[in-house]
């Protein structure tokens, strides 16, 4: 007997503003009949569970337990620097001079999440790592 993961819920002040929010992060629409005032927005991701948004009377106060790790399809820096436009904030920068590393940035209501390294540049900086006699990872 298993349990299935159906929804990611975020819960927040205003649901239909911060799904707007990563309906543009992730490039998917929000559910066609969510509208502005809505208390749950919902975002279906191909493949996976649905970003499920619930507006909540308590504000966010600590860091979260849980977040979404994110891996361009571009590369971390250009998808850095896109989220930063659409009005997510630096939260902590663990790039390291060598390339490998990640940012934490979070959305407008405050919500942490990562940006990874594009799958890529991964790829690129093992290759390059191994050519250089570190081996693998």
């Amino acid at each position: 007997m298993v349990s299935t993961v159906t929804n990611i819920a975020i819960d927040c002040a205003n649901a239909y503003q911060l799904a707007r929010f990563w309906s543009e992060v992730t490039g998917h629409p929000l559910d066609p009949e969510d509208e502005p005032g809505d208390d749950e927005t919902e975002i279906m991701l191909p493949g996976g569970p649905a970003l499920h948004f619930n507006e909540v009377p308590e504000p966010k106060s600590a860091k979260n337990r849980l977040h979404l790790c994110l891996r361009p399809d571009t590369s971390r820096d250009a998808e850095v620097e896109r989220l930063l436009t659409l009005g997510a904030s630096l939260v902590a920068d663990h790039r390291k001079p060598s390339g490998w590393g990640w940012v934490v940035l979070a959305d407008p209501e405050g919500n942490e999440f990562c940006i990874l390294l594009a799958e890529s540049e991964r790829v690129a900086l093992k290759s390059s790592r191994q050519r250089d006699g570190y081996g693998t990872l």
